[in-house]
C-alpha cells in the first residue's frame, strides 16, 4: 500500500541544545547556585566599591546616615543579582516583579502587615503582656524605614521567596518548596542577637510558611516584600518591640512583661507563640485558597507523567 506524504506523522521536536546547556537552565540546584554565585560576586564589587567612596560598613542595629545609605545601596547586587538570572538564564520576563503589579501589590502587602502585626500586639496586650508606657518623639523615621522595613523586605524575599522557594518548587514540588525555604529563613535568623533554636523554628513556621503560601497563591513578589517590610516597621518603629533580636526604638515605649512564650522575650514578638498562632491561621487560610484556585505544583517527574507544563 502506498503512503503518501500527507499521511507522515511529523517529526517529534528536538531539543538541539547542548546537554550542559539543558541542565543548566532546567535545573533547579544549578539555577539556585549561578544567582548564589552571581550575588556573592556583586555585593562583594559594590562593598569594594563603597570602601573606595569612604561609605563604611556598619551592624544592623547601627542607625545613622552613613549605614542608611549603605543599606540602601546594598539591595542594588540582589535586584541586579535576580534579574541577571531570570533574564539571562531563565530568559522569560519578571512576571513576579512587573511593575504594573507594584502599586497594588506594595500597598496591599503593606496594610494587611500592618494589620496582621496589629493584631499580635493586641492579643498580647490583652494578655497583659504589653503596655504603653509613653511616646517617643525622635525616633528615626527615615533610617528604620530603609533599615528595618524595605532593605529587608526586598532582599530577603528575592533569596527566598523569588529563588529559594520558586526555583524549588519547580523541581521538588510546592510542599518541598515550603519547608526548604521555610527552615533557610529560620535558620537564617540564628545569627541574631539573642536568638535560640526556639525564635528560629517559630520564624520559619510563622514567616517562612506564610510567605511562601502568599507567593504560590499571588505569584507576586511586591506583596511579599510589602508585607514584610510592614511587618518589621510595624514590630520596630511603630510598637518598639526588638526585630528578630535586635533592640529597636519605636514610637511607642511599651512596657512588655510575662512569660517568654507570650511576649517572645528579647528576641521579640516574633518568638511569640501569639504570632506563630495567628501566621499559621493565615497559612492555612492560604492553602485552601491554593487548592481550590489550583496553584498547588506537583514534583516534576509528577507533572512530567501527567504532562504538564512547568508553573
Amino acid at each position: 500500500m502506498n503512503t503518501s506524504v500527507m499521511d507522515v506523522p511529523p517529526p517529534l521536536p528536538i531539543d538541539a541544545r547542548p546537554a550542559w546547556k539543558r541542565w543548566l537552565i532546567d535545573s533547579p540546584l544549578a539555577r539556585i547556585v549561578i544567582f548564589a554565585a552571581l550575588l556573592a560576586a556583586s555585593l562583594t564589587l559594590f562593598n569594594f566599591a563603597l570602601k573606595l567612596v569612604g561609605l563604611p560598613s556598619a551592624g544592623l542595629d547601627s542607625i545613622t546616615p552613613a549605614s542608611t545609605l549603605r543599606r540602601l545601596v546594598m539591595i542594588i547586587p540582589f535586584v541586579l543579582s535576580y534579574w541577571i538570572l531570570v533574564r539571562f538564564i531563565e530568559k522569560r520576563r519578571i512576571a513576579e516583579l512587573a511593575p504594573s503589579r507594584a502599586p497594588v501589590g506594595i500597598l496591599t502587602g503593606l496594610a494587611a502587615g500592618a494589620l496582621l502585626f496589629s493584631t499580635i500586639v493586641g492579643v498580647i496586650a490583652l494578655a497583659g503582656g504589653y503596655q504603653i508606657g509613653g511616646y517617643n518623639s525622635d525616633v528615626a523615621w527615615l533610617a528604620q524605614i530603609v533599615m528595618l522595613g524595605i532593605a529587608p523586605g526586598i532582599t530577603e524575599e528575592i533569596v527566598c521567596r523569588g529563588v529559594l522557594f520558586r526555583i524549588v518548587e519547580e523541581g521538588l514540588g510546592t510542599w518541598a518548596a515550603l519547608v526548604i525555604s521555610a527552615l533557610f529563613f529560620g535558620a537564617a535568623h540564628l545569627g541574631n542577637p539573642n536568638a535560640t533554636l526556639w525564635s528560629a523554628m517559630a520564624i520559619a513556621i510563622e514567616a517562612g510558611l506564610l510567605f511562601g503560601m502568599l507567593y504560590n497563591v499571588t505569584r507576586s513578589l511586591w506583596l511579599c516584600m510589602g508585607l514584610h517590610a510592614a511587618w518589621n516597621i510595624m514590630q520596630g518603629s511603630v510598637y518598639g518591640i526588638s526585630v528578630s533580636g535586635i533592640a529597636e526604638k519605636g514610637w511607642i515605649a511599651p512596657r512588655i512583661s510575662g512569660p517568654d512564650w507570650l511576649t517572645g522575650g528579647s528576641f521579640g514578638a516574633e518568638a511569640s507563640v501569639v504570632a506563630l498562632a495567628c501566621c499559621s491561621v493565615l497559612t492555612v487560610v492560604l492553602v485552601v485558597v491554593a487548592v481550590r484556585r489550583g496553584t498547588l505544583v506537583a514534583p516534576s517527574w509528577v507533572r512530567r507523567r501527567r504532562g504538564q507544563s512547568t508553573p
